[in-house]
């Protein structure tokens, strides 16, 4: 069982992959914005984060990086609706790039394959 962060500004996505990821075993946290993600990441061990680029007002990209900065052994799924971000630079910071689905097939693989290398 891991411990997994879920960030995304739409709250029936954290709701949906939360629970999707819960019937895998897992414990799951979720977070709506950059503040509230941070904040967790200070004070709680987490296993995997999954992170949509698009947050409300927020680049997703710009707290890859920030995560990357401050929790560098953490691993990071990327989750979009938006697959022409794969191509950005700052994208390939991430461990997994995924692009959303109603099928979470793909994203249960990514996430894991990543668990497994940990």
């Amino acid at each position: 069982m891991a411990h997994l962060l879920i960030i995304d500004d739409e709250g029936d996505i954290r709701h949906l992959y939360a629970a999707e990821m819960e019937d895998e075993g897992h414990s799951v946290v979720t977070c709506g914005n950059r503040n509230d993600a941070m904040e967790q990441l200070r004070h709680q061990v987490f296993d995997l984060v999954i992170l949509d680029i698009q947050l409300d007002q927020e680049s997703g990209l710009e707290l890859l990086q920030e995560i990357a900065r401050e929790r560098e052994n953490i691993p990071v799924i990327l989750c979009t609706a938006y697959s022409s971000y794969k191509e950005d630079f700052s994208s390939w910071l991430a461990d997994a790039y995924v692009v959303k689905s109603s099928n979470l097939g793909e994203l249960k693989n990514e996430v894991r394959r990543i668990l497994a290398q940990s």
